[in-house]
């Protein structure tokens, strides 16, 4: 991999080559945007060729060389002046062995990983590079922690935050950071990823449009597919169920939905084994109500003109009897309440008080009187 290779993300390239090709690099970023869109990838390939030691120009194009010791070293996963920080490092912490992986990205993690390696200088390259992941986790007192660090950092360090949600972060955190944004990548692009692993032409559409242009969301959910978890399967009897369902079926629904996602987390459990499984239960419950949000998403389109692409392109019958359900206002509201659902599992609710008060909602028109 190089930054050659980062695809989609031009712009974001071309303002750290330009930051290169001037001398003039940040001493801290915040690469901002949707889930599994490159940024990662990216901080990777930019921490790689801040520490190469012999960096190949070439046209103007800064590239690591791929085969200093530098580069072998960070290729190996074991570069001393290179370190990436997440929350599941709390458990290796002084004070927290054997604990839980905790829902924010604990001040704990930040001090020992981060602050007390800050000021050791650089052993190996002229640069010290930390990226911190999941950087919208960070609460009050990891950013306040943080703060001295990205104020009056020294001069050979460079901290790169990995961020979905910028508005969580503290005004005094974004101030003293270079943000660069990052876009979804090209549904087209996406598709032949996913053809390239073994999923057929219309599974493979269909998980590019559900993951609105995140190529890591969209693979992560293509090896799910192939490792038999069923998710294409499950979305299909879901939409069936939800077009044809009455109130009183909403109990029996939810608790059948609440079975799919355990068994989806268990799967997913084996195939992310460095994740945490309360994480990876979160993700399993959000891809199903990520589902529901792009059934009712096609209908509200539907209900205001004849689309040319819906994500649920395969089930248009069922579709179409959701437009017919709920007319767009009642749509905007119904999506407006699962949004809701996904940061009650965010903040750790009952899966399966969640999923109850979802089906319940969904079940009843809530028409709206003039």
């Amino acid at each position: 991999m190089s930054l050659k290779a980062i695809f989609c993300q031009d712009k974001a390239v071309s303002i750290l080559q330009r930051a290169f090709a001037a001398d003039k690099m940040p001493h801290a970023y915040i690469f901002a945007g949707a889930e599994g869109i490159g940024k990662f990838k990216t901080a990777c390939e930019w921490a790689k060729l801040l520490l190469c030691k012999n960096p190949l120009i070439e046209n103007g194009f800064a590239d690591s060389c791929s085969s200093c010791q530098s580069c072998q070293l960070f290729q190996a996963g074991s570069h001393p002046d290179f370190d990436h920080i997440y929350k599941e490092l709390r458990e290796f912490t002084k004070d927290n062995k054997g604990k839980k992986t905790p829902v924010d990205l604990p001040k704990d993690v930040i001090r020992e990983f981060l602050i007390d390696k800050v000021s050791i200088r650089p052993t190996q390259s002229d640069r010290k590079v930390f990226i911190i992941s999941e950087a919208e986790k960070l609460n009050t007192a990891s950013q306040n922690s943080l703060l001295k660090a990205l104020e009056e950092p020294p001069q050979y360090c460079c901290i790169i935050l990995i961020c979905t949600r910028t508005e969580r972060l503290l005004p005094t955190t974004k101030s003293r950071c270079r943000t660069i944004r990052f876009g979804p990548i090209n549904e087209d692009r996406i598709i032949d990823k996913l053809k390239e692993t073994g999923l057929n032409e219309k599974k493979a559409k269909y998980f590019t449009r559900l993951a609105q242009g995140s190529l890591g969301q969209a693979c992560h959910w293509a090896q799910l597919e192939l490792a038999n978890a069923n998710l294409y399967q499950t979305k299909k009897k879901l939409l069936h169920s939800l077009s044809t369902y009455e109130y009183a079926d909403s109990l029996n629904l939810a608790h059948w939905l609440l079975a799919e996602s355990k068994k989806i987390a268990d799967i997913w459990a084996d195939i992310q084994k460095t994740t945490s499984k309360t994480d990876i239960n979160r993700r399993a419950a959000k891809t199903l109500v990520q589902i529901i949000i792009s059934a009712l998403h096609d209908a509200m389109k539907l209900n205001i003109a004849e689309l040319q692409k819906i994500t649920n392109f395969d089930q248009k019958e069922q579709i179409k009897k959701l437009a017919i359900r709920f007319n767009p206002q009642q749509t905007i509201k119904k999506i407006s309440d699962a949004y809701k659902t996904i940061r009650w599992i965010d903040s750790a609710v009952n899966e399966k008080l969640i999923f109850e008060q979802l089906l319940l909602n969904l079940a009843t028109p809530d028409i709206i009187k003039v």
